[in-house]
């Protein structure tokens, strides 16, 4: 991943000089290709660092949200490669989808793999989705799709088709304290060290007044709140919404189904979400 993340940040002050020479190209489309990974074994360290930092509790069976931490390297690989036609600095994550279609557990490698698709145009610019997928012995027990938006000047007029869903806050809740150092405690456990996530000056070179909490943290977190009230299989769908900057308190609430994480004081959100069969 940090090989990657280089390459990232090359890209990011390279490459778009380096496509505006004569006889250079930019691609227009997503990349006919998919990344792997074969015969995952999970590291009991290793998952058990991430139900600490995410908030699960300690046991064999993985979180819906783990194997994203197999799936990121792959697409980080696919995302920083020539033939994508976005730079990866810039990229913003703006919703995840995961169906656990089967329980899946420390003991079972599993095979994984990562493709891009779904190029479209959205009110603020591009966007496209990053799918994944892992298997145990053949059969699909997991799927996730990200979707990244990749900002330009004249978006299309016509909205997104991502839903905005407001998640209802009827039932319970809960006051969380995201601490300053939640970005650099899931980094090390995720490999995503994008600079916008670790440190207050790392933060503001990339244009953010603080370092933010990762999307993928956050919607990990509250999935824990969930522990022990998710069906064996389900769907999860999130939408992100305004960043978690670095340290804040936050507002969790849920009913049978939906939930969502707001700002304490003026109540903006930060993520909506939804639990389905």
């Amino acid at each position: 991943m940090l090989k990657l993340y280089g390459k990232a940040l090359a890209g990011a002050t390279v490459l778009p000089v380096a496509r505006k020479l004569p006889g250079a190209s930019t691609p227009r489309e997503l990349p006919d290709r998919e990344v792997t990974r074969e015969d995952v074994k999970v590291d009991l360290e290793h998952l058990a660092a991430y139900d600490r930092v995410c908030g699960f509790r300690l046991r064999d069976q993985l979180p819906a949200t783990y194997p994203h931490m197999v799936a990121f390297p792959l697409a980080m690989e696919l995302m920083t490669d020539t033939s994508f036609p976005f730079p990866v600095m810039g990229l913003v994550h703006i919703a995840n989808r995961i169906e656990l279609l089967a329980p899946m557990t420390a003991e079972q490698p599993f095979d994984v793999r990562v493709w891009a698709a779904d190029l479209a145009d959205h009110d603020k610019g591009r966007q496209f989705q990053i799918h994944a997928e892992a298997t145990v012995a053949d059969s699909v027990v997991w799927r996730s799709s990200s979707t990244y938006l990749h900002r330009e000047k004249s978006g299309s007029r016509e909205r997104s088709q991502s839903s905005d869903g407001a998640a209802a806050r009827s039932g319970g809740h809960a006051v969380w304290e995201v601490p300053a150092d939640i970005g650099r405690r899931y980094a090390a456990v995720s490999g995503d060290r994008n600079p916008i996530h670790l440190h207050p000056l790392s933060a503001k070179l990339f244009g953010m007044k603080a370092p933010i909490a990762h999307g993928m943290w956050t919607k990990a977190r509250c999935l824990a709140a969930l522990e022990g009230e998710l069906p064996e299989t389900y769907t999860v769908d999130v939408r992100f919404k305004l960043p978690i900057f670095l340290p804040s308190k936050v507002v969790f609430s849920t009913d049978t189904r939906h939930f969502e994480v707001r700002a304490v004081g003026d109540g903006k959100p930060h993520l909506s979400g939804e639990v389905s069969k």
